[in-house]
């Protein structure tokens, strides 16, 4: 072997060759490699942080989330699931909270909106998710950035308000004492009837000129009071005619009592007074001249019992056939089913009610249920009109689960006309 080729091959008898002289193949360093890493011979991967793994320590992987200088799974599992990370916003819910996981393995997500019913009588009131009720009679709650009630901003609706929207053991309650004290002052001391009356009219016309206030109007109060307690009065004693002179005269007052407060708003403010004369005395006194004749108890039982068994009708039918509503943008929670389960459950109480109060036959009876249930209904849409148009929910908070007390006479202000006109045609009072 020249000088050269020893120069170029090593001494066979050294520990690195083969059987045939020739060196033997040396193997190459293993190193833990990972199929997403970058490749060994193209020199050490850059690390995050000084002095990272070399080449012979754990294998360095790259993530979703960026380089893993440790390459442990664990880790990267906990890194891409680190807040912030796209695992992580992908498991949130659309309000960027965590997602719950039910039983079937679906994630929820909080803040999600609930099942939603269908709106007052018209169907049920449904919830909203978290952040409160949707039902029409329920209180609004301000909530935070992803529907949750805020600390201190209201109170949920007791679970008493239900598909009613109201509490419906204090609107019972109230309703069954009111009730009481019409009949003992009816059939115990008829002449109570008419303290009674003076009592409601001067209690509602009260709240009406409250109301009114939110739009702005300064009704006078004492020539309506006064002219109520005028009106009721001239009715008991002088009839229907004495009536619409006490309405003339109260309206006289009113013009001439708002003349102290200066031009500024007068006809507006005439004009509500002229409104709540005629809405609460005026149609109030026809009340008092159904009490007048000697069946007077019977008939103004006959009048409210009609209106009651139309409430309850209507409030049955809305929520068990509710399907269309009649007026939304007056008063969502009436439904045409409702208005048909008023006027058949009012004509066969009103019926029953004439042929056994009042002797009359029983299709007057039909006649009187079907126009009172009407005229009840009616009422009560031109009070919600009132109270929408000046955006309040109730006349005041008088009575428990009703509101005010104007709540409670909308229905009877338009029925008591109706009823004395009907009853004035099919049973006439004697003498």
């Amino acid at each position: 072997m020249s000088h050269a080729d020893s120069a170029r091959w090593p001494d066979p008898s050294g520990p690195e060759s083969g059987p045939d002289g020739y060196p033997a193949p040396q193997p190459r360093p293993r190193t833990r490699r990972s199929r997403r890493a970058p490749d060994a011979s193209a020199g050490p991967a850059p690390t995050s942080e000084p002095g990272g793994a070399d080449e012979t320590g754990p294998a360095p992987l790259w993530t979703e989330d960026g380089f893993d200088p440790g390459g442990d799974p664990d880790a990267r599992r906990s890194r891409r699931r680190a807040p912030g990370s796209r695992r992580a916003r992908a498991d949130a819910g659309p309000t960027g909270l965590p997602g719950l996981t039910g039983p079937a393995g679906l994630t929820e997500s909080v803040g999600q909106a609930g099942s939603v019913g269908q709106a007052g009588s018209v169907g049920q009131a449904g919830s909203a998710g978290l952040g409160g009720s949707a039902g029409l009679g329920g209180s609004a709650v301000p909530s935070g950035p992803v529907g949750l009630p805020m600390p201190g901003a209201g109170s949920v609706e007791p679970a008493t308000n239900g598909r009613a929207g109201r509490n419906l053991p204090a609107a019972i309650a109230v309703g069954v004492t009111l009730g009481a004290v019409v009949l003992a002052s009816l059939y115990v001391w008829k002449p109570a009837f008419l303290g009674v009356c003076l009592l409601a009219i001067g209690v509602a016309t009260w709240e009406m000129v409250g109301a009114v206030r939110a739009s702005g109007a300064r009704s006078p109060r004492v020539p309506l009071l006064a002219g109520g307690a005028l009106m009721a009065g001239l009715a008991w004693f002088a009839g229907a005619e004495a009536l619409t002179l006490g309405l003339a005269v109260t309206a006289v007052a009113i013009f001439i009592w708002r003349l102290a407060d200066g031009p500024g708003g007068y006809q507006r403010d005439v004009g509500a007074a002229l409104l709540i004369a005629v809405y609460v005395p005026f149609l109030a006194g026809f009340g008092v001249l159904l009490a007048q004749p000697a069946d007077g108890a019977n008939r103004v039982v006959a009048m409210i019992a009609a209106v009651v068994l139309s409430d309850t009708g209507g409030y049955i039918a809305g929520v068990l056939f509710g399907r269309h509503p009649m007026a939304p943008t007056v008063s969502p929670k009436k439904s045409w089913e409702g208005l048909v389960g008023s006027l058949v459950i009012t004509a066969c109480g009103g019926a029953a009610l004439l042929y056994y109060l009042l002797h009359a036959q029983w299709w007057y009876g039909v006649i009187f249920g079907l126009a009172v249930s009407a005229a009840s209904v009616l009422g009560d849409l031109a009070e919600s009109l009132i109270k929408r148009d000046l955006g309040i929910k109730d006349m005041s908070r008088l009575l428990p689960g009703h509101g005010g007390l104007m709540d409670r006479l909308d229905s009877i202000l338009f029925a008591a006309p109706t009823a004395y006109a009907v009853l004035s045609l099919v049973a006439p009072a004697a003498g």
